[in-house]
């Protein structure tokens, strides 16, 4: 085994490496043996010398993310049992065998084992963020690995990771194909059909998290009018239409994300009025809205990336809420979500309950949702749980 540095962290502060926990603060750290570099595999000693765990060296505040608790070399064999392992999920839920849905995520990060890795996969596409240096550097390895894991299933492969990368000196992340040069690709969902765009896109291409909340949309929507604010490129817009809504306003302040809206819209349902998007900013709708809705959907991109904004997020929250509780029809339901991890499900809640009793409308919570299967949540990394959503009827 390479030599590589030895971490050791304070007295009391490997209680959490103890319980799997995948992170490591800065602050834990007593002393570094060896030089250390940006993205680094390093190993983890407690303060009387015992191996903890082996992971990548990043400096800011998590110092070091573990990719395993046993002493191991990150050799292509590492690499290969890895990505194999999470596509092995994938299989056991349906997901490669399901005619009616070829997108899913292949690797969602700590909930997979890999911190600082995302890969998303589009019929046959696979999309790359990477969000740590350990991962960038073993760029190579990774992409080998997928190839021979998803075998003649993989055509394509987009590193889009110049956006999601941390901006350290003499590292520069650029996006761009690894295998293949498809920019563009028609995927299927629960039997719907969704044009995606992982070159221009936002984060991969689409919101591949909301599948299952996207369904229950569709078994919600008869008969009603429905408004899907952020939409984006009309997921839950199309969904409603195929629930049978009597019609369906898909707004987002993005031009480009909306024309992407009305193709999926043709795609699915070709020359059907019911729906209309308007490229608007959503609280201006809100402000001039002239239709009466009984289903409402918010899904806002993150409001806080990080806990030092988490007070402006909260309070992003309920104003979008409360504008929401006081324009949706009596009797209507509101589907609302939160992306941001920073922000835990009980602050969400608690945004939502102030929101309704600022607009005194009455509230039942229906459901109570989060994140689709194959984006796995480590039982010892709830911080995994990113997506939190509630189904309300709104009297």
């Amino acid at each position: 085994m390479a030599e590589r540095s030895r971490i050791v962290l304070k007295s009391g502060k490997d209680q959490s490496l103890r319980r799997y926990h995948p992170w490591v603060f800065s602050g834990a750290i007593k002393k570094i043996h060896g030089t250390a570099r940006e993205g680094d595999l390093v190993d983890l000693y407690d303060n009387k010398d015992e191996f903890l765990a082996s992971g990548h060296y990043q400096q800011g505040s998590i110092a070091v993310r573990v990719i395993s608790f046993e002493a191991v070399e990150t050799d292509q064999l590492f690499w290969d049992n890895k990505l194999a392992n999470a596509w092995n999920l994938r299989e056991k839920l349906g997901l490669l065998s399901e005619p009616q849905t070829n997108v899913f995520r292949w690797i969602n990060a700590e909930g997979d084992g890999m911190p600082g890795l995302i890969v998303d996969y589009y019929d046959g596409a696979a999309v790359i963020q990477m969000h740590s240096i350990g991962m960038y550097r073993n760029q190579d390895a990774i992409v080998e690995s997928m190839k021979k894991t998803a075998g003649d299933q993989l055509h394509t492969i987009y590193n889009k990771s110049d956006s999601s990368l941390p901006d350290k000196p003499g590292i520069t992340a650029r996006s761009g194909f690894l295998m293949g040069k498809q920019e563009r690709g028609e995927v299927k969902e629960n039997g719907y059909r969704f044009y995606v765009n992982w070159v221009e896109g936002q984060k991969t291409g689409f919101f591949i998290d909301q599948r299952e909340n996207r369904k229950l949309v569709g078994a919600y929507s008869r008969g009603r009018k429905v408004l899907n604010m952020f939409g984006y490129t009309g997921g839950f817009s199309i969904y409603a239409m195929g629930g049978g809504a009597a019609l369906v306003h898909s707004v987002d302040s993005s031009g480009k994300a909306t024309d992407l809206t009305r193709e999926n819209g043709e795609l699915n349902f070709p020359g059907d009025a019911r729906h209309e998007a308007y490229a608007k900013d959503a609280f201006g709708y809100f402000k001039d809205m002239k239709d009466a809705y009984d289903l409402i959907i918010l899904d806002p991109p993150a409001f806080a990336k990080h806990q030092n904004v988490l007070n402006n997020a909260l309070q992003g929250y309920k104003r979008l809420n409360q504008r929401a509780f006081e324009a949706i029809s009596p009797g209507g339901i509101l589907f609302t979500f939160s992306c941001s991890q920073a922000v835990s499900r009980e602050n969400f809640r608690k945004s939502v309950f102030v929101a309704a009793a600022n607009a005194q409308r009455k509230v039942r919570v229906l459901h109570q949702l989060s994140q689709p299967p194959d984006h796995p949540v480590s039982i010892y990394h709830l911080e995994g749980e990113y997506l939190k959503g509630l189904v309300l009827e709104v009297e």
